[in-house]
C-alpha cells in the first residue's frame, strides 16, 4: 500500500500546481456588499476554484505573506533539522523578530516557526542567507519557484516583505500559494499553532513563539495561514478555515477591517458549499491484461473522492476517464493506471490518478509435452476409443 500513499501524494501535488478555476466568481459577497480591502479573493481549497473576487488581479505589496514562499523553500529541503549558526549580518533587520542573536544556532524548521508564528524578519534573512548564500541569490530561487508554480503576476525582492520596489504579488496568486503551501504536512501544522516550543540560541533552549494571527482565536474554524503589515501593504491577511468537510483560503490585501472580514466571507461561502462523495461518477474500471495470469485488472480512483459543491452541480458533473484500452502482464498494485478527471459545463474541476488494485503475473508459457506425456495421451485416447 506504499505504493498507494506515493500516488495520493502525486496526485496531491499534481492537483495543487493546477491553475485555478473559476466558475463566474461573485463579485459581491451574497450577504452583501464588498470587504473594505482593496483587494480579495475567496478560494475552495481542494479545486482552487475562486468563489468570490474583488480586485483579485492588481498587483499589491503583499508585506510578511512574503514568508509563505520562504517557509515553502525552507521545508522543501531534505534536512531541516540541522543546527547551524546564523549569519550576523542578515539578523540585523528591521520590524517583526524570533529572537535571534549573533551566534544563535538553529534549524530550517526552527526558522520557518519564527517565520510563520511570530513572522521574524530575522528568520526570514536568516533563511535567505542559509539557502541562497545571499538575499538577492535568493530571492531569484523564490522568483523561479513563482514561476514553476504559474503565478506570473508575483514577483519577490525580499525574503521577509519588507517594502521594496518590484516586490509585489495579487490576491488571486497569494491564495494560490497559500493552497499549494497547505498541501505540505509542516506547513499546515505550524501555521495552524496558536504556540509552540522552539529551541535555538547559543546554545540552543527552550522557548516559546506567539502566532500573530489572531483569527485562530476570533473563528474556531480557522487553521491558517499568515498576517502582514508594512507602511505600504497595509494590512494583508491569508487566511485558510475547515468546516463540515469544506477548506476555504481568504485572502484580503490592504484591509483595515481584516479579521471581521475573513468572518464575514467564510460565514457567506461556506453555507453555500457542501462536500459531496463523487465514487459514484469517479469509479473503478476493469482493464483487459494480455499474457497475464488473470483477464483484467481493477483500476481505482486514488486519494479523497469528496468534492465541495454548490446546490445543483452534482448533477451537472461529467466524469471524464484517460485509461490504456488494455496492459501487458506482468503488473503490480499500485501501478499508475491513467487518470479521470471531473468537469463542471466545460471546466475541469479535479482529477484523480487511478492506480491498480491488485498484482497481476505474467502468465508461464505451456510447456511441450514430452515422450512420457504423449504416451499418457496416446494410451488415454487409445483406451476411451
Amino acid at each position: 500500500m506504499n505504493k498507494i500513499r506515493l500516488l495520493c501524494a502525486a496526485c496531491a501535488v499534481w492537483l495543487a500546481l493546477s491553475p485555478a478555476v473559476s466558475a463566474a466568481p461573485d463579485r459581491e459577497t451574497p450577504g452583501g456588499g464588498q470587504t473594505s480591502a482593496k483587494a480579495a479573493v475567496v478560494m475552495e481549497m481542494k479545486t482552487g476554484r475562486i468563489l468570490f473576487d474583488q480586485n483579485g488581479e492588481e498587483r499589491l505589496a503583499q508585506a510578511s505573506t512574503t514568508k509563505i514562499m520562504t517557509t515553502l523553500l525552507a521545508l522543501e529541503e531534505t534536512d531541516i533539522d540541522t543546527y547551524f549558526t546564523v549569519d550576523s549580518d542578515a539578523i540585523h533587520v528591521e520590524g517583526s523578530s524570533m529572537g535571534l542573536q549573533e551566534g544563535d544556532k538553529v534549524s530550517l524548521r526552527q526558522l520557518c516557526y519564527g517565520m510563520i508564528l511570530p513572522s521574524g524578519n530575522d528568520a526570514a534573512n536568516a533563511t535567505a542567507v542559509r539557502l541562497g548564500g545571499d538575499i538577492p541569490s535568493f530571492a531569484a530561487l523564490m522568483n523561479e519557484r513563482a514561476a514553476q508554480l504559474g503565478l506570473t503576476d508575483t514577483r519577490f525582492v525580499t525574503p521577509s516583505g519588507l517594502d521594496a520596489p518590484g516586490h509585489y504579488t495579487t490576491a488571486r496568486e497569494l491564495a494560490a500559494l497559500a493552497r499549494y503551501a497547505m498541501g505540505d504536512a509542516t506547513f499546515r501544522e505550524i501555521c495552524s499553532q496558536y504556540s509552540a516550543k522552539t529551541f535555538f540560541g547559543n546554545p540552543p533552549y527552550e522557548r516559546w513563539l506567539n502566532n500573530y494571527n489572531k483569527l485562530l482565536d476570533f473563528y474556531e474554524p480557522c487553521i491558517g495561514v499568515k498576517t502582514g503589515f508594512t507602511d505600504d501593504a497595509g494590512r494583508v491577511l491569508v487566511s485558510a478555515a475547515a468546516k463540515d468537510g469544506v477548506e476555504l483560503i481568504c485572502v484580503t490585501m490592504n484591509d483595515s477591517d481584516d479579521w471581521a472580514d475573513h468572518q464575514h466571507l467564510y460565514e457567506t461561502y461556506f453555507p453555500l458549499l457542501t462536500a459531496m462523495d463523487m465514487s459514484a461518477l469517479a469509479h473503478a474500471v476493469e482493464v483487459p491484461v494480455a499474457g497475464g495470469t488473470a483477464p483484467s485488472v481493477t483500476a481505482q480512483p486514488v486519494g479523497d473522492l469528496t468534492l465541495p459543491l454548490r446546490e445543483g452541480e452534482y448533477e451537472r458533473l461529467q466524469a471524464r476517464y484517460c485509461m490504456p484500452s488494455f496492459e501487458y502482464a506482468p503488473l503490480r498494485e499500485g501501478a499508475l493506471a491513467g487518470t479521470v478527471s471531473l468537469w463542471l459545463d466545460g471546466v475541469q474541476l479535479a482529477a484523480y490518478a487511478m492506480g491498480y488494485q491488485d498484482t497481476v503475473d505474467a502468465a508461464l508459457p505451456e510447456k511441450e509435452p514430452g515422450p512420457w506425456e504423449r504416451l499418457q495421451e496416446w494410451l488415454k485416447n487409445k483406451w476411451n476409443g
